[in-house]
């Protein structure tokens, strides 16, 4: 890793895929308004003037799905991009294919069908990047079988409605088989590989063995690492073990004593992975593009650096499994 602070609009490849990403990418969970602690509505004003500042910024990686806000998210980026005059040259914008809501149909069928209920909303002719979303919600062997997810996303490459394919997933053995089968350009892991949890980092080994890009989303830990455990005691939207809150507790104390917010140690710590191509942050709020610009530039002297990783390996171990 290196020890300068890292520049958030820094351009990295994303891997073997040809395109470029800033560091610092847009995660569009919560663009809709979200059921996940905390839930919070996000007036539709707000979303619109939130795509509009991030693309302002200079932020080129819009990463949304189909399910988020039950396809309001997608509605919403959509309705910002036309506000914005389209979707500027070199900024990526890149969606995950669901189930179909409320059930358990994740067939190649509904596959197809995910896809063009995305590009209407995205108001899109095709997508540069489409991943797999949450593949735990149907065994490996189905998701690869005739008739699968797998083979449909192959057949809308093939097509030209998808340029490139990822994986976006939980649990690293499952994703580190997706890796395994050579189909997948991209994999994007989430609350596995933050100064609390760095248990992706087998997958993430198998990535660069493989030439995958990986994409780092929640580096906060669901709110954890951004308001301390004593605010916030959850970890992935779990209850913490004691040993994780003694942890953050005394990274909270390191951040306060060398005058650095714990996000922005959080935040940093993915963004100067050089093995990470993009770190997803969660933005709902046009000044909240500001704040994650502000904590992603704040100084952290290698001292600090030093203290932070010391208490940051344990978490080899993983809590978010």
């Amino acid at each position: 890793m290196s020890t300068t602070t890292p520049d958030p609009l820094a351009t990295r490849p994303l891997g073997r895929t040809g395109l470029s990403t800033t560091a610092l990418a847009l995660g569009t969970s919560s663009l809709g308004g979200t059921t996940i602690p905390p839930a919070h509505d996000v007036p539709e004003e707000e979303a619109l003037a939130t795509v509009e500042e991030v693309l302002r910024r200079g932020i080129t990686h819009l990463d949304t799905s189909n399910q988020y806000g039950d396809g309001e998210s997608e509605r919403r980026l959509g309705l910002g991009l036309r506000r914005a005059g389209g979707l500027p040259d070199g900024v990526l914008l890149a969606t995950k294919v669901d189930p179909l809501p409320g059930s358990d149909d994740f067939s190649g069928a509904r596959v197809r069908r995910s896809v063009q209920e995305s590009l209407e909303r995205l108001g899109r002719e095709r997508f540069d990047l489409v991943h797999l979303h949450d593949p735990e919600r149907i065994s490996f062997e189905d998701a690869t079988a005739p008739g699968g997810p797998v083979e449909a996303l192959l057949a809308l490459r093939e097509e030209g409605l998808v340029g490139h394919l990822g994986v976006a997933g939980g649990p690293v053995d499952l994703l580190r088989r997706y890796v395994a089968t050579g189909v997948f350009e991209v994999v994007l892991t989430h609350n596995r590989l933050t100064l609390v949890d760095s248990s992706a980092e087998p997958l993430v080994e198998d990535a660069a063995a493989a030439g995958v890009a990986v994409v780092n989303a929640a580096p906060y830990g669901g709110g954890m690492l951004v308001r301390g455990p004593d605010e916030v005691p959850t970890y992935c939207y779990r209850p913490a073990g004691e040993d994780v809150l003694a942890r953050v507790r005394e990274m909270q104390r390191v951040c306060e004593e060398a005058g650095v917010p714990l996000a922005a140690a959080a935040l940093q710590h993915s963004l100067r992975d050089e093995r990470v191509a993009a770190t997803v942050v969660g933005m709902s709020a046009p000044g909240r593009v500001a704040r994650t610009l502000e904590l992603a530039r704040h100084p952290v002297d290698d001292a600090t650096w030093a203290r932070l990783e010391e208490l940051a390996a344990p978490g080899r171990a993983g809590v978010g499994l």
